[in-house]
């Protein structure tokens, strides 16, 4: 081969690359776990078929726009695919790779980050979150009488991981004092983290740290805590060691403007006209009017300087699996460690003692409840302590596993880790204000499919 025809060619082949990361959106796709027959992992292709019509008649009766499931057994993907359109005003079809936004799926992730630190011996979890967030020092409580007073403890490490700080998020504001200061203060609209604590700093707590389970904002804190431990920006921390070293190459706060052509709508539901419109298309006064603001956490996902790591991320389906599947297997994928077995068993053990009362499970956050219900709370992580008594995914009864540990996004994206069956699943959509059982039906088309159990 002449030098002159092996110039041309490395011409051709460069060219070649460069049209290639184009058509693609602009970089190489990320390698997705390895692949397998469903049989070899004791799963029936015959029978999964009934996931794949689940998730085509929720498309075909107008209930999601379009809809991407994977299924991991034993680390091997034996179910991957991508049903329906991109939104409902782009039927163009959605891709495997498309891009949603995970909203409360962040959660887990900033919780591994925060895990890190502590393998480092950065904090014990008994340390006060004042320790690092001076602003937090001096927490007053909104007593039942109305009364302001000073929280009896301090709120400790473990708290903000476990949701029993007495922080809350707002969404109750229409009935509930604290709640209502929440609202006012536009948190979303702030610069930054540290904006973001001083903020929270002057709202009471809606009860002493430690009494109760309520969901929060306790993981926005963790973010701050991460960035102030680590010294980097909380977006550079989740990269740098979590994204990167696990391939997640399309996960992120901002999305890059070369991936933006794969960044998909978001929709919700209009319990009044009983169908789906665009979310650009909702007006009112609540969380989706706000989201819809420019320059606001978790509704401009292009010019990002609050990290939340409630909810900020974007991320594929594929992505989050990766993430997920190191979990599953012990804190390791692909031969990088991320953490240690010892420490993913300690957050996905439960961390909610028998007399705490959860006010809020999942996504129903102002719901009070007490007793056994089944659900259990680990250090980031949702847990299913009693399949029977509705701890499962959508709050009600379900076929699973004890020692399940999950989460979900606002947007109906969906995760769970089955140790027992030796499972992942995600399933990505993006729809708020579902009145759908999509995690119930989920799960019990995953499930039947199963040829052999693990029990």
């Amino acid at each position: 081969m002449n030098k002159e025809f092996t110039n041309c060619f490395e011409r051709v082949s460069k060219f070649a690359l460069i049209f290639s990361m184009i058509i693609s959106g602009g970089f190489v796709f990320a390698e997705p776990l390895p692949s397998s027959m469903p049989e070899e992992q004791d799963i029936s292709s015959d029978r999964l078929q009934l996931l794949k019509e689940m998730s085509q008649m929720y498309v075909d009766e107008g209930r999601v726009a379009g809809i991407v499931n994977v299924v991991v057994r034993n680390g091997k993907v034996v179910h991957y695919e991508a049903t329906g359109g991109k939104g409902i005003e782009d039927s163009r079809p959605v891709e495997k790779n498309d891009l949603f936004r995970i909203y409360s799926m962040t959660k887990p992730i900033t919780a591994v980050a925060a895990m890190q630190l502590y393998e480092q011996g950065k904090f014990r979890l008994s340390d006060p979150v004042h320790k690092f967030v001076p602003e937090f020092e001096n927490l007053q409580v909104l007593n039942e009488q109305g009364i302001l007073v000073d929280a009896d403890r301090p709120m400790t490490m473990q708290q903000l991981l476990t949701h029993t700080t007495g922080l809350s998020y707002g969404f109750a504001a229409g009935v509930d004092m604290v709640d209502q200061l929440y609202s006012e203060a536009d948190l979303w609209a702030l610069e930054d983290l540290d904006a973001f604590a001083e903020a929270i700093a002057k709202i009471p707590l809606k009860f002493h740290p430690g009494e109760r389970w309520h969901y929060s904002v306790a993981v926005d804190v963790t973010g701050l805590v991460v960035q102030r431990i680590s010294g980097k920006s909380f977006d550079q921390y989740m990269h740098d060691h979590i994204f990167e070293p696990l391939g997640m190459e399309d996960t992120f706060f901002a999305v890059p403007r070369e991936k933006r052509s794969r960044f998909l709508p978001n929709h919700y539901y209009d319990a009044a006209a009983e169908n789906l419109i665009s979310f650009e298309q909702v007006e009112d006064d609540g969380l989706v009017g706000q989201l819809n603001r420019r320059k606001v956490a978790m509704g401009d996902y292009y010019d990002v300087s609050l990290f939340s790591g409630g909810g900020g991320l974007v991320s594929t389906a594929m992505d989050y699996a990766r993430f997920a599947e190191m979990m599953r297997n012990g804190g390791s994928l692909d031969g990088v460690r991320i953490l240690s077995p010892k420490t993913v068993n300690y957050m996905a053990s439960n961390h909610l003692s028998a007399s705490l009362n959860v006010g809020g499970i999942g996504e129903s956050p102002t719901q009070q409840s007490s007793g056994d219900t089944g659900f259990g709370f680990g250090l980031g992580f949702g847990l299913v302590t009693d399949t029977t008594a509705g701890g499962g995914l959508g709050g009600s009864a379900v076929i699973g596993s004890v020692g399940e540990f999950n989460w979900g996004g606002a947007a109906g994206t969906v995760f769970w880790i089955d140790p027992v069956e030796e499972l992942v699943v995600v399933s990505m959509i993006q729809l708020m204000g579902s009145p759908w059982p999509l995690r119930h039906d989920l799960k019990v088309a995953v499930y039947q499919a199963l040829d052999k159990t693990y029990e």
